[in-house]
């Protein structure tokens, strides 16, 4: 009797530490998710300030993404949320990479190019963070919905973790910006004024 409690007890131990390690890792993946987001963030302001340099009276287009930029900046939390915030930035910036199509100027300037490289590198990585993010969810989710870790896992606390999807994600480095004169300015925790048109405090 008391080798088979032993057993059981070794049991719930190890499979305890090993919900423990698969919780850990979620959020060590979600925190890289989350890095590159961030670098998102911060680089569209500089990828608007080009196109502006160009395409200026395109202020609709501009606008919108500046205020996708900020609504997606506020959000933290949940992944539904995030993710549903960085499908409408994604959305509002392709509109904006458009415009190089109508500015043959915009599309040949190096500032631009070298924008839009970044664009595209740190969009490789946030695709590549996800995918990392959501297997280990899968791992982690598979431990605590079924048998017998899941005897262990709901009276402990362990819940199923949510996946993040994100369609085209994209990302950059934190910088400076203004667009010339008094219309934009960079206003504290990393919320862009454009024109006085959009004002979000994440």
């Amino acid at each position: 009797m008391l080798v088979f409690l032993g057993v059981i007890a070794l049991w719930m131990v190890g499979t305890y530490n090993q919900l423990v390690m698969l919780r850990q890792s979620v959020r060590e993946s979600w925190s890289a998710i989350e890095t590159e987001l961030r670098r998102r963030y911060d680089l569209i302001p500089n990828l608007v300030e080009t196109v502006k340099g160009y395409a200026g009276h395109e202020k609709e287009t501009l606008e919108a993404v500046i205020k996708a930029r900020n609504s997606a900046a506020a959000v933290s939390g949940a992944p539904e949320a995030q993710a549903l915030a960085n499908n409408a930035l994604t959305g509002a910036l392709t509109k904006l990479m458009a415009l190089s199509e109508a500015y043959p100027q915009l599309k040949a300037n190096e500032n631009f190019n070298q924008l839009q490289n970044t664009l595209n590198e740190t969009e490789t990585r946030i695709s590549q963070a996800r995918r990392f993010y959501n297997a280990n969810v899968r791992e982690m989710n598979t431990a605590v919905e079924t048998f017998p870790s899941v005897l262990i896992a709901g009276p402990m606390g362990f819940k199923p973790q949510t996946y993040f999807g994100i369609e085209d994600p994209n990302a950059f480095d934190p910088v400076k910006i203004s667009f010339g004169g008094n219309n934009t300015a960079q206003e504290p925790g990393g919320v862009i004024k454009l024109n006085s048109a959009i004002e979000e405090k994440r």
